[in-house]
């Protein structure tokens, strides 16, 4: 392997491994490095909870979102089978029963697609 470029060394009595000054400088890089691999592994271990902590929070809003699809659904069941039984018309004007039903059954199609 050749040399390295731009790194000239030393001749002379301090310039071995086992000099103060290099000792030190050895010294502090080692701690400096430790600390860069403890901070790594926390903000790691810190994402790592924080996908846990999203997911468990996504699997309950998936649940949620299941639960009050089903029970508007239940909902306009019962309002259109009360419409339907209901003697006096006049309290409906207005509301269009089939775009109730169109509704219900576009909603419920494009949840299942997700």
């Amino acid at each position: 392997m050749p040399p390295r470029k731009g790194r000239v060394k030393k001749e002379g009595p301090e310039s071995g491994e086992d000099s103060d000054e290099y000792r030190k400088k050895r010294d502090r890089n080692n701690l400096a490095v430790k600390r860069s691999r403890v901070k790594s592994k926390q903000k790691t271990q810190e994402t790592l909870n924080r996908v846990t902590m999203l997911r468990n929070e996504n699997t309950v809003l998936e649940e949620k979102v299941k639960t009050l699809t089903k029970e508007l659904g239940f909902l306009k069941e019962l309002f259109i089978a009360h419409a339907a039984n209901n003697v006096d018309s006049s309290k409906f004007e207005g509301v269009d029963l089939q775009r109730l039903l169109e509704e219900d059954t576009s909603a419920e199609t494009s949840g299942d697609n997700k």
